[in-house]
C-alpha cells in the first residue's frame, strides 16, 4: 500500500472515531431520577377528558392522622362503667313512631332518636351512662341501643362537663366518626364555653329565642395542632360497639363535677347548645304523640341525658341533676308489710375493685376510683 492510500485510510478511521463521540450519538451513563406524582384511579380518567380550557380541581386535603410520636400517655383498657345513670329508651315505641316519654323541652331533656318522619335510629338512643377513673384518666361511657355507630347519618357523641354544678356546661367533648375499638385522639375535640352562655340565660328553662354562642372556643384538636397537651382527650368503641367510651385527663375536671352525654346526628352544632335556647318548641317539634307540636320538625336526630355527679353527693336541687332512684326491697311474706326504700343503690363489682382503681365510692357514684372515699 502506497503512502497516499495509507493517508486516506487513516483519515477515514479518524472520522469514524470522532463520529462515535459526537453529543447527538452519546448515551448517558446515568439518567437523573424522575419521580412522577401518583394519581388515584378516579383522577386519571377525569384528567384525560378535560377540555383544553378546563382547569382540574385540586384534590381534597386528606384528614391528617394523629402523630403517634407526639403522644406520651395513652388511656388504659379500662372497662369499669361506674355508677349507672339511666335514660329513657324509645325502641319499644319506635314502631309507633313516637317516644314513650322523657322529652321535656323546658328542662333540655331530649328523647329524639328519630328522623323528621319519625324513623327510629337505635344508635342515637342512649340507654345508660356513667363515669369512672384511674390514676390519670377520667372515663365516661355511654351505652346505646344500636351497635353500628359508624352508620349513616354520621353521629357525633359528646360529653358535657359542668365543673361548678350550676347547670351551665364548661367543656364539651365532641367525637365524630369513624369510630374504632382502638383509642384515638384524632377524631375528638374539646370545646369550652368561656362566656357562660351554654345554657342560655337559665339552665332550668328554654330561653328561646336566645342569641349566644354556646361552646364557642375550640381548645383541643390534635389534627389541627390546637391545645398544649396532645394527650388530653380520646375516644373508642368498647366491646360490641354498643358502648362509646371517652377518656380525658383528670386535671380537666378536678375532683368533683357533673356530666351528661349526647348523641347527635341532627344540628351537630356546639355553638347552639343548649338547643332549646335557640329554637322554640313549636319550631323544634315533639316526639310525643300527645304534644300539640308532634311530630319532630327542626330539632331531630338527637338524644341527651340528665347530669350525673362524681366526687360529691348531690342535694337533688342541682340544675339538670339526674333524679335519685330508690328501688324497693323485697316485700316481707311474714309481715305483709309494704316495701320500704333501700338506700343502698349500688354494690361493688364482684371480687371488688380492680388494682387500677381499688377504692369503691358508694351512691351516687357507684364507681371504683384511685381516690379513697371520704364524704
Amino acid at each position: 500500500m502506497n503512502h497516499k492510500s495509507r493517508l486516506v485510510l487513516l483519515s477515514f478511521v479518524l472520522t469514524l472515531i470522532l463520529a462515535c463521540n459526537l453529543p447527538f450519538g452519546a448515551t448517558p451513563t446515568s439518567a437523573p431520577s424522575l419521580v412522577l406524582p401518583e394519581q388515584s384511579p378516579e383522577a386519571s380518567p377525569a384528567a384525560a377528558t378535560l377540555a383544553p380550557t378546563d382547569t382540574p380541581l385540586p384534590p381534597p386535603n386528606p384528614q391528617p392522622e394523629t402523630p403517634s410520636a407526639g403522644h406520651q400517655l395513652f388511656p388504659a383498657d379500662f372497662s369499669e362503667f361506674g355508677a349507672l345513670n339511666y335514660d329513657v329508651e324509645s325502641y319499644g315505641t319506635a314502631p309507633e313512631k313516637r317516644a314513650p316519654l322523657g322529652d321535656s323541652y323546658n328542662l333540655y331533656l331530649l328523647e329524639r332518636p328519630f328522623t323528621q318522619d319519625m324513623s327510629y335510629i337505635p344508635e342515637l338512643d342512649i340507654r345508660t351512662f356513667g363515669t369512672s377513673a384511674d390514676a390519670t384518666w377520667q372515663y365516661v361511657t355511654l351505652e346505646l341501643i344500636g351497635k353500628d355507630s359508624n352508620r349513616t347519618p354520621a353521629i357525633h357523641y359528646g360529653v358535657v362537663l359542668d365543673l361548678n354544678q350550676d347547670g351551665f356546661g364548661d367543656f364539651l367533648l365532641w367525637a365524630s366518626p369513624p369510630y374504632s375499638t382502638e383509642w384515638t385522639a384524632a377524631n375528638v375535640q374539646v370545646f369550652a364555653d368561656t362566656n357562660g352562655d351554654s345554657a342560655g340565660l337559665s339552665p332550668k328553662r328554654s330561653d328561646a329565642v336566645f342569641s349566644g354562642n354556646g361552646y364557642e372556643t375550640l381548645i383541643y384538636d390534635v389534627t389541627q395542632g390546637i391545645g398544649d397537651d396532645p394527650d388530653l382527650a380520646w375516644v373508642r368503641l368498647l366491646g360490641d360497639g354498643a358502648r362509646v367510651q371517652f377518656a380525658f385527663k383528670k386535671e380537666l375536671v378536678g375532683a368533683k363535677f357533673m356530666f351528661g352525654v349526647i348523641a347527635d346526628a341532627g344540628l351537630q352544632d356546639p355553638t347552639r347548645m343548649d338547643y332549646v335556647d335557640y329554637l322554640t318548641e313549636s319550631q323544634a317539634g315533639s316526639p310525643l304523640r300527645g304534644n300539640p307540636y308532634y311530630p319532630l320538625k327542626d330539632l331531630f336526630q338527637v338524644d341527651n341525658t340528665c347530669h350525673g355527679a362524681f366526687g360529691f353527693v348531690p342535694t337533688g336541687f342541682e340544675p339538670k341533676v339526674c333524679p335519685r332512684i330508690v328501688p324497693p326491697t323485697e316485700k316481707s311474706a311474714s309481715s305483709g308489710s309494704e316495701p320500704t326504700p333501700d338506700m343502698t343503690l349500688c354494690q361493688p363489682p364482684p371480687g371488688g375493685c380492680g388494682p387500677n382503681a381499688p377504692h369503691w365510692w358508694p351512691h351516687p357514684h357507684c364507681a371504683c376510683s384511685t381516690i379513697p372515699y371520704n364524704p
